[in-house]
């Protein structure tokens, strides 16, 4: 029998989990797969992680990754892929506006030979502020971006073991997992479903984090800002140089026939504020790459587990890392 991971990155979700956990077994339980459920606790302030130990105590197929603290959305992710061994890994967000009675129809899709199969809103419930910018976001990174994101996908997906297997190799800090696995490539599919209101409290991914995560994914996923400084360098050089010389020509050999009044001062003035935004403009995209490369520079760990625990059994998180790094190894190998 076929063996299911089911994903679920937590954080402050306590009112919601009781509800998930009892959808997504009802769900689960009339498929013909065995499935672990990997909640993965990301620094939660409330009782998420009792929760969770709750379910663990009366069913022996849940997973409990508790991180040390909140490393985001992304890393936890991450550390609930590391540690699926199932066939193939399903991620689906705790909040309830991914609904879990699609499970079946992800699982049919990769029998089918889907090797990732992704979630996508068909409509959604958000603000006109997050709407507008997911729009403007997805138009750009349609544009500009080396690898192409499906507008309004979501991390509600399904990814074959072979596509975790290399997902694991990724060493990224600076992550948008749905776009490195859009990366990844692999055939893939599309389900589209309706957002669901959220149930309980209120979205834990502020705006101040998406403009984060866009900003990551641009960087990521296009090197389009390092080249735009570049073009916008010849843009300037393009229309300074014409358009000086024609100032000086109006003004000193035509004697202002336009009675535009320029002066040698006004003119120095206006080029030197008009550089020095230009130049701090190119600065601070370039800031952006040199930012990410200290950060990866720095070797640190994309999480760390404060506890892992399997059931009524609590893993040994050193000796699973140094399995996990012997098999990272191999397959690197």
């Amino acid at each position: 029998m076929k063996t299911v991971s089911i994903v679920i990155p937590v954080y402050n979700e306590s009112k919601n989990l009781p509800e998930l956990y009892k959808s997504i077994k009802r769900h689960t339980s009339e498929l013909p797969y065995a499935f672990e459920y990997i909640f993965v606790d990301d620094g939660s302030a409330d009782d998420s992680a009792d929760i969770i130990r709750e379910f663990l105590q009366k069913d022996r197929q849940v997973r409990l990754v508790e991180l040390a603290r909140n490393f985001g959305k992304e890393a936890a992710t991450s550390a609930g892929l590391h540690r699926a061994e199932g066939d193939a890994a399903l991620m689906i967000d705790a909040d309830m506006q991914m609904p879990p009675s699609l499970i079946g129809k992800f699982i049919k899709r990769w029998e089918s030979g889907s090797e990732v199969v992704i979630g996508v809103f068909s409509s959604r419930n958000m603000s006109f502020l997050r709407r507008t910018g997911a729009k403007i976001f997805y138009k750009i990174m349609g544009k500009v971006a080396q690898t192409k994101i499906k507008p309004h996908a979501t991390d509600y997906r399904l990814l074959d073991r072979k596509v975790v297997n290399k997902f694991k190799l990724l060493p990224e800090h600076n992550r948008m997992t749905r776009g490195l696995i859009d990366w990844l490539g692999f055939h893939r599919s599309y389900i589209y479903f309706k957002q669901r209101p959220r149930q309980h409290g209120d979205p834990t991914y502020s705006f101040s984090k998406l403009v984060d995560l866009a900003l990551n994914s641009f960087i990521s996923h296009s090197l389009f800002p390092l080249k735009f400084a570049g073009l916008l360098g010849v843009f300037i050089l393009a229309v300074s140089i014409p358009g000086s010389l024609f100032l000086f020509a109006e003004r000193w050999i035509f004697n202002d026939p336009f009675g535009w009044g320029i002066n040698g001062t006004t003119m120095l003035a206006m080029m030197l504020l008009f550089l020095v935004g230009i130049i701090l403009i190119c600065l601070g995209s370039i800031s952006l790459y040199i930012g990410h490369i200290h950060s990866e520079a720095q070797g640190r760990p994309l999480y760390v587990v404060r506890s892992y625990e399997k059931g009524d059994e609590i893993a040994d998180e050193d000796r699973h890392l140094e399995v996990r790094s012997k098999v990272l190894e191999a397959e690197a190998a």
